[in-house]
């Protein structure tokens, strides 16, 4: 039997190569791109995945974080060592400045990820970028799976899941006028599962919180929130210790945990290859407004 008899591609590699083409072909193709970068484990395979894309050189794209304000420390403690390890340049698009400008408002639950869209929408304008990646996997949500792997905005920056382009034998239409852009989503074919692996075989390190440690909660609407600055207990709840992880990070006053004894990758691994419930439907409450939420703030301009 000859060698070409005998290779094969496993499918986490695939994975890999169909990524890394994507982000070379966003560079090749569109003039301002820039990377969704938050310190969550996605937007961490992702920028992984630039680094295998252009080495020897740098990452030839700044990152971006929309900052709700809401972080959890050890999330932003990891974003900032990670950039300065890079030596890439972060741009924030910050909720708060905004606030204070008069450009958004609070709104009344006091959750955050709604009025980071407009914040998004003005960096993006501000900066010129005409492509931004970003970490969404069509597993993730029922919008999310509407998305082609280009997805196309209008220059009021909104989505319209009947307006998109074909991608027949993975060839992608970049094509735009001025005011328009692209949201790009390197692991739209990844599920929750085949990150984890992938951050087993790359060695990735992680905030903390994505393992198992013991942290104050109290339970709310059947999911577990973290006693912080930006979310109190409320009358007739009684915060109480236990042993969490986080599948996602995100705004704090709104991002639950769940009850996990999963303290190694190895064990994050068994835990996410026996659960059925994705991870926002588990632990992202601003999903639970309405049936479509997700899809009304796409089609805002959210991404």
């Amino acid at each position: 039997m000859t060698q070409a008899q005998t290779y094969r591609v496993s499918h986490l590699a695939a994975l890999e190569a169909e990524s890394i083409f994507i982000m070379r072909e966003v560079v090749a193709e569109l003039e301002r791109p820039v990377l969704l970068f938050s310190g969550g484990k996605d937007s961490i395979v992702m920028l992984r995945l630039a680094e295998k894309a252009f080495a020897p050189a740098r990452i030839p794209f700044p990152v971006m974080h929309v900052d709700t304000g809401h972080n959890f420390p050890e999330v932003l403690e990891y974003r900032d060592t990670r950039v300065a390890d890079l030596g890439l340049h972060l741009v924030v698009a910050s909720v708060p400045e905004a606030l204070e400008a008069g450009l958004v408002r609070e709104s009344a639950d006091g959750m955050r990820n709604r009025i980071q869209t407009p914040v998004l929408l003005a960096a993006v304008e501000k900066y010129r970028f005409d492509a931004l990646f970003g970490g969404a996997r069509r597993d993730e949500e029922k919008a999310r799976a509407k998305e082609r792997v280009f997805s196309f905005r209008d220059d009021f920056g909104q989505w319209d899941p009947k307006n998109q382009r074909p991608e027949l034998w993975s060839l992608y239409n970049g094509r735009h006028h001025p005011g328009e852009s692209i949201r790009i989503f390197p692991l739209s074919n990844w599920t929750e599962l085949d990150v984890w692996h992938y951050i087993a075989s790359e060695g990735l390190a992680l905030p903390r919180i994505y393992y198992a440690h013991e942290r104050e909660v109290i339970e709310r609407d059947g999911m577990l929130y973290a006693v912080n600055e930006f979310l109190a207990a409320r009358a007739g709840e009684t915060p109480f210790v236990e042993t969490v992880r986080y599948r996602t990070v995100g705004d704090a006053s709104c991002t639950a945990a769940v009850r996990s004894i999963a303290d190694t990758v190895e064990k994050v691994i068994e835990e996410v290859a026996a659960t059925r419930i994705t991870e926002r439907g588990a632990t992202r409450g601003d999903d639970r407004v309405s049936e479509a939420a997700m899809e009304d703030r796409k089609r805002e301009g959210y991404f």
